[in-house]
């Protein structure tokens, strides 16, 4: 077929999924009745500024006092009128010149921020920080340098007010109203948030998609149609390359992909559901309910039905905020499977949880291996390899072998762990690829749980076991 034959049978299919969409009223229907939910009304609004109003005029009494030249502005959705209905984060940000230097910065910040929420606590993400609660609204107050261009900063907060200063200039009233609604459909998927959890859309790249596309619909209709890796460049000007499945290049630094942090499952998320929701529109889409814990006879029935052989490590949290515990968690994940299928368990599906206690979680396909496993050697011609492998097993009483296979040297040595409990019980756990704070936890002590032993999971684990074993895209 030529590449125009394919174009125009793309073309074709393109069309007959339009004729397919629901009319026009049955998506502004469901708009309309979401709308009225995501939509901050007038009251909750003006609450909401009079408190970000007393806030900034008290983080630059503060600030100003210390440095002359500091200032203070509002950051972050409620900034720019895109936050939800209900939602109760202020984000103050204190600006200090260039010529002060970080320490000073740091400790400027947090005297600041504790004059501004005398009951607040500190943080860290790259610099110190702090945050409370007033009056019902969560708050943060971050230091920050006041910067010429975001490709000059010295931490990642340094750009927050350049991406404020450039959406405020992008988003009108009606692309902020679209913005509520996509950051209500993406909360309803769970795809919403950038913290490595969840690694999904974060405020800002909602928004800049929602001003790419020109509006909540037109959004949803172009990702159903993505073929990743998609590449959107607002201001055409990046000159960096990204492996990343979704790249949206920062307006205000060239260098950087806004949706870096966003999954490939994530992305492959949002088109099932962009899709679902055009051809049967429904306010469902936008609720997010949690799933409820599985029942312990459910577990059994899965457990019956799917006869595979559940292993699990569990083992007490590391003390570490999610956004460190995660990549840590994932990293170790990938470690066991990999070492399990090396081992010839045949990991079916994996996955870990955290709360209290953390849990590597793994199905199996094969829980029992022979007690002796294949071991090939270099074929007969290569004559000093061959020789090597024959002579450091001839005489190997526990060893099958030397014997020849086609043209080749074979033995069938004893195999080091019949069972995944074997080898996750014993030292070499430690010899795969593990997070450092999960090594040592583990160092500490750990649990091994094997088929219905998996039950125990159930009190603290129950609603990550639903998703689990009842899977949704």
């Amino acid at each position: 077929m030529s590449d125009e034959d394919a174009d125009r049978d793309d073309s074709t299919s393109e069309e007959i999924a339009r004729r397919d969409d629901p009319p026009d009223d049955s998506v502004q229907a469901v708009i309309g009745r979401v709308r009225d939910r995501v939509d901050p009304d007038e009251s909750e609004r003006e609450r909401l500024e009079a408190v970000a109003d007393r806030l900034v005029e008290r983080a630059a009494a503060a600030a100003t006092e210390r440095c002359p030249d500091a200032d203070v502005l509002q950051a972050g959705s409620s900034a720019r009128g895109t936050w939800i209905s209900g939602d109760r984060d202020i984000d103050v940000f204190v600006r200090f010149p260039p010529e002060l230097d970080r320490e000073t910065l740091e400790a400027y910040g947090l005297e600041v921020g504790h004059e501004t929420l005398p009951d607040g606590h500190e943080e860290y993400a790259e610099h110190p920080y702090v945050k409370g609660e007033l009056e019902g609204f969560d708050v943060d107050v971050v230091p920050c340098f006041r910067l010429d261009s975001a490709t000059e900063i010295r931490s990642a907060v340094d750009r927050t007010p350049f991406h404020t200063q450039y959406l405020r200039e992008q988003l009108d009233d009606e692309l902020a109203a679209d913005t509520r609604m996509t950051k209500g459909f993406l909360k309803g998927i769970g795809v919403y948030g950038s913290d490595l959890r969840t690694r999904g859309f974060s405020g800002y790249l909602t928004e800049l998609l929602v001003c790419e596309y020109g509006g909540f619909r037109p959004f949803l209709e172009a990702a159903r149609d993505w073929h990743p890796p998609v590449r959107l460049d607002p201001e055409d000007h990046g000159r960096t390359t990204f492996d990343d499945p979704l790249v949206v290049i920062d307006p205000t630094d060239p260098e950087r992909n806004v949706a870096a942090v966003c999954s490939a499952e994530n992305v492959a998320r949002l088109q099932h559901y962009a899709r679902a929701f055009l051809d049967d529109p429904d306010p469902e889409f936008f609720e997010t309910d949690e799933p409820e814990p599985l029942a312990e006879s459910k577990l059994r029935r899965h457990l019956e039905r799917r006869d595979t052989t559940p292993v699990a490590v569990r083992f007490d949290a590391p003390d570490l905020v999610e956004d460190q515990l995660y990549p840590q968690l994932r990293k170790s994940l990938d470690g066991i499977v990999q070492e399990l299928d090396g081992r010839g368990f045949d990991v079916l599906r994996a996955t870990a949880f955290a709360n209290s206690t953390c849990v590597v979680f793994a199905e199996l396909a094969v829980d029992r291996r022979p007690a002796v496993e294949r071991h090939e050697g270099p074929p007969v011609h290569v004559k000093n390899h061959s020789r090597e492998f024959y002579d450091a097993y001839v005489d190997d009483p526990d060893v099958y072998g030397p014997f020849l296979d086609g043209d080749r040297y074979v033995t069938e040595r004893g195999r080091e762990f019949t069972t995944a409990r074997g080898f996750l019980e014993s030292d070499q756990l430690f010899d795969v690829a593990l997070g450092a704070h999960v090594a040592t936890a583990l160092e500490e002590g750990y649990g091994i749980l094997v088929g219905e032993d998996v039950l125990a999971l159930l009190p603290e684990f129950g609603a990550e076991l639903r998703t689990y074993f009842e899977p949704t895209p």
